[in-house]
């Protein structure tokens, strides 16, 4: 404790304990200026806005079933495709507004490689709703 003693001895040596009590009276002061502060720095203002009956229009987009065999074969809607095709079928498909989604079925046994290519090619023409379909049902 930093309390002085009353014997004789002289004691010259460091007091090497941290008075707390000047900390802890700062964050109780800083406390109370927070606990008072908040609820000033929510500014709402209400406001009855009209009420009108309209329905947003809005257009769903499309989506595209390709999908990947075994033998990495591409399907384009259930018909197969070339690579050369299925290029020029994603050019188109990302022209066109709003965007189609591209939702990519991938046998298991499809080589990532085939994958990760067909999803480059659909970014670098554009398509940036890219979704991968999968067999709900569980594993055996």
């Amino acid at each position: 404790m930093a309390f002085g003693s009353l014997e004789a001895g002289e004691d010259n040596a460091p007091l090497a304990e941290i008075n707390m009590v000047p900390l802890i009276d700062v964050m109780l002061v800083l406390l109370i200026i927070f606990i008072v502060a908040a609820p000033l720095l929510t500014h709402a203002v209400k406001v009855d806005l009209p009420r009108a009956s309209s329905a947003p229009n809005q257009t769903k987009p499309d989506n595209v079933q390709l999908a990947i065999d075994a033998q990495s074969r591409l399907f384009w809607n259930g018909a197969e495709v070339s690579a050369a095709e299925l290029s020029q079928r994603l050019a188109d498909e990302a022209a066109r507004e709003p965007q189609p989604e591209l939702h990519i079925r991938a046998d298991r046994s499809a080589p990532y490689g085939e994958v990760a290519e067909v999803m480059s090619e659909a970014a670098r023409h554009g398509l940036s709703k890219i979704g991968f379909v999968t067999d709900p049902r569980p594993a055996p």
